[in-house]
């Protein structure tokens, strides 16, 4: 019910935007969630959206990536910026409910030297 997009190749210091569009209607969302998970490595949290718009990201994006949201659209972003070697992963869109969770299948990421 998740589809997300946009990843590709880019090489360090670009940009790309990666969106997670939503087929039908999800009730009671919490959380609006990007992950990732690098080769070898567990998944980890990047960054989060509420549903009352408070913003949190991981460390390691912290003023280079920005989430965002277009409730109409039913669609989340994730705009990442001066992106670094170590972005390399494949990234998850998860949406947390008062009902469970939905994740996206995930779209890769490779940043290139």
């Amino acid at each position: 019910q998740l589809q997300a997009s946009g990843g590709g190749l880019v090489q360090a210091g670009g940009s790309l935007r990666l969106s997670c569009a939503a087929s039908g209607s999800i009730n009671g969302i919490k959380v609006r969630r990007w992950y990732r998970q690098a080769p070898g490595k567990e998944r980890e949290w990047v960054a989060a959206i509420m549903t009352s718009g408070l913003i949190n990201y991981a460390d390691s994006v912290k003023g280079r990536f920005t989430i965002s949201r277009d409730i109409a659209k039913k669609t989340m972003y994730l705009q990442m910026n001066s992106l670094e070697l170590e972005d390399t992963a494949v990234y998850y869109c998860n949406i947390n409910t008062l009902y469970g969770d939905y994740w996206g299948k995930g779209t890769l990421v490779t940043v290139s030297s």
